[in-house]
């Protein structure tokens, strides 16, 4: 057995021996980009797939969540601190990475696990409950926004986000990844007509804000009452005439600088944390 080591000096020269073999043979392997993999068939009817590991430890810990099955990685497991998957209520399948992928296509941001469960029900308006904070879109459709606006919405702890039944994004994993586990942690109610249930929040106190860049008060000097409704509506088309119509006040963020306008998710945040700071004073 040799217990000969290498010297800085064998180090280079086998530096050397390798490129002029990769010269003679017309260089060095190329480097190949790992391919793409797309997205695989839906899932069944009556499910929606939901993966990331913070959108999955939400889901584990909601009651009202149905999971029906979950695919995982040993690490991800791991990270989820769950010691036997034997133990779970549902199926649960170990898998490496690309099994995954296979499912959500390799753009999808899984982190090493994937459940299939039934979708929240949304709740009726007239379950909202005593919050004193809420948001309202008007037919704001992009899922990445819809679940930014979720978790800001929990973060400032905005007690419902209300929807129209049409016009908004569906339960996805999309939706649920940019949501980061806020989707459990709020409750989506859903309506079919925006101005009725406008209404049915003037009815029961709330203050309803629509923020549109063109509004004719800053929104820090609008709030009034102890319940306060925010409505947003979708990036390019902002609030329907209607809404505008009928919310109690439409208010702009004071914005200075030289850009005028921000992403729907953004200005949700925004408006949260002045309504929470006023509600906090009231």
């Amino acid at each position: 057995m040799s217990n000969k080591t290498n010297t800085p000096k064998d180090t280079h020269y086998a530096k050397l021996r390798r490129a002029h073999r990769d010269e003679k043979s017309g260089g060095a392997p190329a480097f190949r980009p790992r391919q793409p993999v797309p997205p695989g068939e839906n899932a069944a009817d009556g499910l929606v797939r939901l993966y990331g590991l913070h959108t999955v430890r939400a889901a584990l810990d909601n009651p009202r969540r149905k999971i029906r099955k979950m695919l995982v990685t040993r690490n991800a497991a791991e990270r989820l601190e769950i010691e036997d998957l034997a133990a779970l209520p549902f199926k649960a399948e170990l898998v490496e990475p690309r099994d995954i992928d296979k499912i959500t296509g390799s753009d999808a941001v899984h982190q090493g696990v994937l459940i299939e469960a039934e979708p929240l029900k949304p709740k009726r308006l007239d379950a909202l409950g005593d919050t004193r904070l809420v948001l309202v879109l008007d037919q704001v459709t992009d899922p990445h926004n819809v679940g930014a606006i979720l978790r800001s919405a929990v973060a400032f702890g905005a007690g419902a986000l209300i929807t129209t039944a049409r016009h908004s994004p569906q339960e996805s994993g999309v939706l649920a990844k940019s949501a980061s586990g806020a989707l459990e942690h709020i409750d989506q109610i859903e309506v079919k007509n925006l101005a009725d249930a406008l209404g049915q929040l003037h009815e029961a106190g709330f203050q309803t804000i629509g923020l549109d860049s063109d509004g004719p008060a800053e929104l820090e000097t609008s709030f009034a009452g102890d319940r306060i409704a925010l409505v947003l509506g979708a990036e390019g088309k902002g609030l329907r005439l209607k809404t505008r119509e009928t919310v109690t006040t439409l208010a702009r963020l004071d914005m200075p600088g030289a850009i005028r306008s921000l992403n729907v998710s953004n200005a949700a945040a925004i408006g949260l944390y002045a309504a929470r700071a006023f509600l906090k004073r009231a």
